[in-house]
């Protein structure tokens, strides 16, 4: 729940006093703010039209409703704690994306370049469940001007993104470097 929380209050806060596009230093050399509104799912990737957006809130809700069952399951079962907690964390961030995604439009008005959005619950930029999800963090890392094929000078890792998808990706790289630990005690139980 925290980090369901703090994923809302950057979001709310960016959506308020950015606009698309604008860029603010966080860490020098490493990290900045850099607002963008992204309109479909992981690295922008996006399925075409309203039919694809309302696919894409939906399989949003539908996975999350999963997870939380799934997490409740694991609960009863004593699962591990870490197995917990990742889930735990894949579950906050895809709730928090969902937040976005499911009511902003109805919040917020249009963000734009050179507009910062205000709270507008009369008329707001998009129908429930059109909305698009607040992004902000880029690492401005690059690679060394020595790194070989044509790689030195770019970044290590261009995509922007937020809390949420960082809550997700942690908990399914966790699971993944833990999993023989975590299902291991499962083989155990039974």
């Amino acid at each position: 729940m925290p980090l369901l929380l703090v994923d809302q209050i950057l979001k709310i806060y960016i959506k308020l006093n950015f606009t698309i596009g604008e860029i603010a230093e966080f860490i020098p050399g490493l990290l900045e703010f850099q607002f963008i509104e992204n309109e479909g799912m992981a690295f922008g990737w996006a399925l075409p039209g309203v039919a694809g957006k309302l696919v894409l809130t939906s399989f949003r809700l539908i996975a999350s409703v999963g997870i939380g069952i799934y997490l409740f399951k694991l609960i009863n079962e004593k699962a591990h704690s870490g197995l917990l907690k990742s889930v735990a964390l894949i579950w906050a961030g895809a709730i928090g994306n969902i937040v976005d995604s499911a009511v902003y439009g109805r919040l917020f008005s249009h963000s734009g370049w050179g507009t910062i959005a205000d709270f507008n619950v009369e008329n707001g930029y998009a129908p429930w469940l059109m909305a698009n999800v607040v992004d902000m963090f880029h690492f401005t890392i690059r690679w060394p001007s020595w790194m070989p094929f044509n790689i030195g000078g770019l970044e290590v890792f261009p995509p922007i993104w937020n809390i949420a998808d960082a809550a997700i990706s942690i908990g399914v790289i966790w699971i993944v470097l833990n999993q023989k630990r975590f299902f291991q005690e499962d083989k155990k139980r039974q």
